[in-house]
């Protein structure tokens, strides 16, 4: 009795899917021998993020050659122009020796220009800092942080004050709109 009509139809889509036809067993080679395997170096990689608004910047830094890009782009042509040199700040801060070895690749997306280029910037410095942290020494990282914090908090710290809801009786969230007697 065919019951196809019977049952949902998902139901058996899914189980023709599940079903395999049967395969003769495959002669496989004999495994190679592991004295010429080398031993997997583990990549010294780290990934941090940094939000302004709702602007969210994630940051993979890695050891490299000194590559830095924001969504595949190299960070000297990001626009706008005049921030430009905000995002600069944390390299400027450290020393370019500091980055010289890193590749750093960043992804950004939601919020407005300028909230991108300080998620972008608190990503970076986070980023070096927690590198250090993992693959450097303590001290140095000490070091790092101390400076970073002594130029500007934001760097490390997000800056927590988000836009307040509009409410209904004004054209924003406190402004009222004008009231008058005649």
């Amino acid at each position: 009795r065919d019951l196809s009509f019977s049952y949902p139809w998902h139901i058996l889509i899914v189980h023709r899917m599940s079903t395999k036809p049967a395969t003769a067993p495959a002669t496989s080679a004999p495994p190679a021998s592991d004295k010429n395997k080398k031993p997997k170096q583990k990549k010294k990689v780290v990934q941090t993020f940094g939000r302004k608004k709702s602007a969210v910047a994630v940051a993979l830094c890695k050891a490299g050659r000194g590559l830095i890009k924001v969504n595949g782009t190299p960070l000297e042509i990001l626009q706008p122009e005049v921030l430009r040199y905000k995002v600069f700040e944390p390299i400027l801060l450290l020393g370019n020796k500091r980055f010289s070895n890193l590749d750093l690749r960043i992804r950004v997306k939601g919020g407005g220009s300028v909230s991108k280029v300080y998620a972008i910037r608190q990503a970076i410095a986070k980023a070096i800092v927690a590198y250090y942290q993992k693959y450097v020494d303590e001290a140095e990282k000490r070091e790092l942080v101390d400076k970073l914090v002594k130029y500007d908090r934001s760097l490390l710290v997000a800056d927590p004050r988000r836009a307040e809801p509009k409410k209904f009786g004004g054209p924003g969230a406190r402004g009222r709109y004008q009231k008058s007697y005649r």
